[in-house]
């Protein structure tokens, strides 16, 4: 499914149901999968699920081929592999699509995933313009009609009923269903980003955008689910039900009601953190940093956290002999003392030396305060004004108890 994405960041999806199916999303870690490689330098995962749908559409191909060339035997089925590993190839271009113009925006792109219904595209920030949103978004589909077109034309080099033209058939149809299924109007699909851009522009507020494509994206997500089973069973599309090689009806209504599930959830999540987005602004450095009182490295622990309590501070700040900070004293190595040894433990032996990135300024909030703790994981930072004098100590903890509130809030 192609989702752009959001996770607190935006992601990017093709090939399935949303850039694939899509839109432009944000997890962590290297998790996800097996590291194909870094296009782009961007990493590339195909996540578990992807061979179990690639086994379905093996079987599936497979059944299908045996009509269109029976004389392949066994062989059908390694045939129907390699169309799905190019199918899967055509959704990474399309997912590559929306990367590329995600980095020429300078909006960073986490990785790319490819997994059971498509792929996602994880791009880690907003697009500043509706302009940009737009094109971000139609670049995925706009690749996909593309490889259509290009299947075609192979089509029609090759010789009829063989191998390569089964093959070059199959991704062009395939690559047309995912240009028009992503183009459709509704979140989390490109097609959803699309609206949301054009209502951004039109109204100049990108919330209004969003929720006029969420909601249209649940009514979607209910068309399809209504709409794709009575289609096939009044036969509206034809013969495709035995062009697939005898999908049935309760075949098409779980694929109805996957899809429907996958597109009313995305919208939904779209919907919550875009208005989570609207609220991190209150997330500020200075309102959630600790008071905290200076010590030197060989400090009794007990006597610094005395001091502490005398001045209502949380947070332990060690200094060399001029005053200036040179360690942060963990909290959760604190913990980790019984208190009958407190007294012959340095506070400096539970410090953590300030490194670069564990500075930050005070003035520092919503996205802009995420983006730097993320940039340098740690327990805790000194946070200092624009003078340099120390303001106090930001604990990740407070930072994550105030943006779970924040979630908790939406509605």
């Amino acid at each position: 499914m192609d989702e752009s994405g959001e996770s607190g960041k935006p992601q990017s999806g093709g090939g399935g149901a949303a850039g694939g199916v899509g839109e432009p999303k944000r997890p962590r870690g290297t998790g996800g999968g097996i590291l194909m490689g870094r296009p782009f330098g961007v990493p590339v995962y195909v996540a578990p699920s992807w061979f179990l749908v690639a086994a379905l559409i093996t079987w599936v191909f497979g059944g299908q081929l045996e009509r269109v060339l029976p004389g392949l035997g066994g062989l059908r089925y390694l045939v129907s592999l390699f169309f799905a590993v190019a199918f899967y190839g055509s959704v990474l271009v399309h997912e590559l699509a929306h990367t590329v113009v995600a980095l020429h925006y300078k909006l960073p792109v986490r990785r790319i995933q490819l997994q059971f219904f498509g792929g996602v595209s994880e791009i880690e920030k907003e697009s500043e313009t509706p302009g940009r949103e737009f094109l971000l978004a139609f670049v995925g589909p706009l690749l996909s009609l593309a490889l259509a077109g290009v299947f075609y034309l192979g089509v029609y080099a090759v010789e009829p009923g063989t191998v390569p033209g089964v093959l070059l058939a199959g991704l062009m149809i395939s690559n047309l269903i995912v240009a028009v299924f992503n183009l459709l109007p509704g979140l989390p699909l490109d097609g959803g980003r699309m609206l949301r851009a054009v209502v951004w522009r039109v109204t100049g507020k990108p919330m209004t955008g969003t929720v006029a494509a969420a909601w249209t994206g649940r009514a979607l997500a209910i068309a399809v689910l209504i709409g794709l089973p009575l289609l096939t069973h009044s036969g509206s599309l034809g013969n495709a039900p035995e062009d697939l090689g005898g999908v049935d009806t309760v075949t098409d209504a779980l694929l109805a009601a996957i899809l429907a599930a996958i597109i009313w959830t995305g919208a939904g999540n779209s919907l919550r953190m875009a208005r989570l987005r609207e609220r991190l602004p209150e997330l500020r450095a200075r309102n959630l940093t600790r008071r905290a009182v200076p010590v030197a490295a060989d400090t009794p622990l007990s006597e610094a956290l005395r001091r502490a309590n005398e001045a209502g501070a949380r947070a332990l700040v060690v200094v060399d002999g001029q005053g200036e900070p040179t360690a942060l004293v963990r909290e959760a190595a604190i913990a980790g003392v019984p208190e009958h040894r407190r007294p012959w433990v340095a506070a400096g032996g539970l410090a953590q030396d300030l490194k670069p990135g564990l500075r930050v300024s005070a003035e520092l909030a919503g996205e802009d305060l995420l983006e730097t703790l993320r940039a340098t994981p740690a327990t805790e930072y000194l946070v200092v004004e624009e003078t340099g004098e120390v303001y106090g100590v930001l604990s990740t903890a407070d930072v994550e108890r105030a943006f779970v509130s924040a979630m908790a809030r939406n509605p």
